[in-house]
C-alpha cells in the first residue's frame, strides 16, 4: 500500500529491538550523584548515612527531601532552611541536575515546548499542553530513537543514548516550575511520549517512574507511559503494583501496514501485542488508550476502520484518531476532517470508544522530535 518505499523501512531494521543493556551508556557525571535519580528509599538511606558523618541531626533528612521533591529546588542555595556549610557539603556530594534549556517555543495555542540541554549537549524534549482544567506534561525517555516508525521526526533523527533516570525525573522537575510560573498551576498528568520508546530503557525508566510516584507523590494514575509495542515491558508494567497507565501507538490494525509504518511489528507482531494488553488489562481493570495517526491516503479507510474494531474486540479501549502532524522531510499530510469523521463514526459503531485529538503546538513544531529536528536541518542549512 506504501509503494517502493515500504521495502526501504522492512530491510531498516534487522534483529532484536534495542533494549537498556545494548545502548550507549549515559554520560559520567563526576562524583557527584543526582538526587533526582535515586529511588526514594535507596536516597533516604544515602542522605542519613552521610549527615550522620557529617555529625548532622536527623531532622535534617527531611529538610532536604522536602526542597527535592516538594519545592522542587534547582540549586542548594534554595534551602534556606539549611545551613550553609550543610548546603556546601551537600553540593560537593549530590547534585540537582545539570539539564539547561536549549530552547524555549510558545504556542499561540499555550503549549510550551522545551528542548533540554543535558550534561554532555545532548537535547531532548518535552512540552506542556495546557487545556481548561488541568496541564499535561509529555517527557522524553530517550535521547533519539531506534525504532524506525515512518511518520516520526525523532526516528528520523536516529538513536544517540539513553537517559539516565534522573534525566527523566529533571524534565518534570524543570517543567512543573513552569507550569506553576506561566499557567499558575502544577502538572497534572505526565506521559512518556516524547523523544524515545519507554520500553526500549526500562531500567532508567521504571526506576523514574518509581521517583515520581513514591518521592515526588505523583499519582501513578495519573502517569502514563506509551509505547510502540514492546510485549516485555508492558507485561513488566502489568506486573507493577501502581496503578500507572498503558497508551499503545497502533496507527495500523493490518499487520503488513503495521510493519510498513512501524518495524517493531516484525519484532513483536500484532496479535502478540495485543495480547499482552489483555494481559496488563486482566491484571490492572484499566482501560488502554490507543494512538491513531490519521495519514492521508495510508491508513484512514473504512476497511481499516473495521479491522481495528476486529483487533480491539474484548479489550476496554480508548482510542485517540490524531490528525498527522507533517514533519520536514515527508509528503505525507493529514487526513481530511470528512475521512477522520468516517473512521470515527465506523468505531463507534463497532462499539470502540474514540475521539479526534485536536493538533496541539502546531506553530512551535510541538509533534515528538519535531523541534529539535527542524532546528538540526536548520543549522546545516546555515
Amino acid at each position: 500500500m506504501l509503494g517502493p518505499a515500504a521495502k526501504v523501512c522492512r530491510k531498516r531494521r534487522k534483529g532484536p529491538v534495542a533494549q537498556s543493556d545494548d545502548s550507549a551508556p549515559p554520560p559520567a557525571t563526576g562524583h557527584r550523584v543526582s538526587l533526582l535519580g535515586v529511588e526514594p528509599d535507596a536516597l533516604r538511606d544515602s542522605l542519613s548515612d552521610h549527615l550522620a558523618q557529617w555529625s548532622e541531626p536527623g531532622y535534617r533528612r527531611e529538610q532536604v527531601l522536602a526542597w527535592v521533591w516538594q519545592r522542587r529546588a534547582r540549586e542548594f542555595g534554595e534551602m534556606t532552611d539549611l545551613p550553609a556549610g550543610l548546603r556546601e557539603r551537600l553540593e560537593e556530594r549530590y547534585s540537582l541536575g545539570e539539564a539547561e534549556v536549549g530552547f524555549e517555543a510558545r504556542s499561540a495555542d499555550g503549549t510550551i515546548k522545551h528542548l533540554w540541554r543535558l550534561a554532555d549537549g545532548v537535547q531532548v524534549e518535552s512540552v506542556l499542553i495546557p487545556t481548561h482544567d488541568r496541564i499535561t506534561l509529555c517527557l522524553s525517555s530517550q535521547a533519539g530513537c531506534a525504532l524506525g516508525c515512518r511518520f516520526c521526526a525523532t526516528g528520523d533523527l536516529g538513536f544517540t543514548r539513553q537517559l539516565t533516570a534522573a534525566e527523566i525525573v529533571e524534565q518534570f522537575r524543570n517543567a512543573d516550575r513552569v507550569s506553576v510560573d506561566a499557567f499558575g498551576r502544577p502538572i497534572a498528568n505526565v506521559v512518556y511520549m516524547g523523544m524515545g520508546e519507554p520500553f526500549a530503557n526500562s531500567g532508567p525508566v521504571f526506576e523514574s517512574l518509581t521517583i515520581l510516584n513514591g518521592g515526588f507523590q505523583f499519582g501513578a494514575r495519573r502517569i502514563t507511559v506509551s509505547t510502540v509495542g514492546l510485549v516485555p515491558g508492558i507485561r513488566e508494567l502489568a506486573e507493577r503494583p501502581e496503578p500507572f497507565r498503558l497508551a499503545v501507538s497502533l496507527h495500523s490494525a493490518d499487520p503488513q501496514l503495521r510493519l510498513e509504518l512501524m518495524p517493531v511489528e516484525r519484532r513483536y507482531p500484532l496479535p502478540d501485542l495485543l495480547e499482552a494488553v489483555r494481559e496488563y488489562q486482566a491484571r490492572k481493570g484499566r482501560r488502554v488508550s490507543f494512538e491513531y495517526a490519521m495519514i492521508d491516503g495510508i491508513n484512514d479507510s473504512r476497511e481499516l476502520a473495521r479491522a481495528l474494531v476486529r483487533s480491539l474486540t474484548g479489550i476496554s479501549a480508548y482510542v485517540n484518531l490524531i490528525p498527522y502532524n507533517p514533519i520536514p522531510g515527508k509528503a505525507w499530510g493529514p487526513s481530511p476532517p470528512a475521512r477522520i469523521e468516517e473512521f470515527l463514526s465506523v468505531l463507534e459503531a463497532g462499539g470502540v470508544p474514540a475521539a479526534v485529538r485536536t493538533p496541539r503546538g502546531r506553530d512551535i513544531a510541538a509533534a515528538c522530535g519535531q523541534l529539535r529536528l527542524e532546528r538540526e536541518l536548520s543549522g546545516r542549512a546555515e
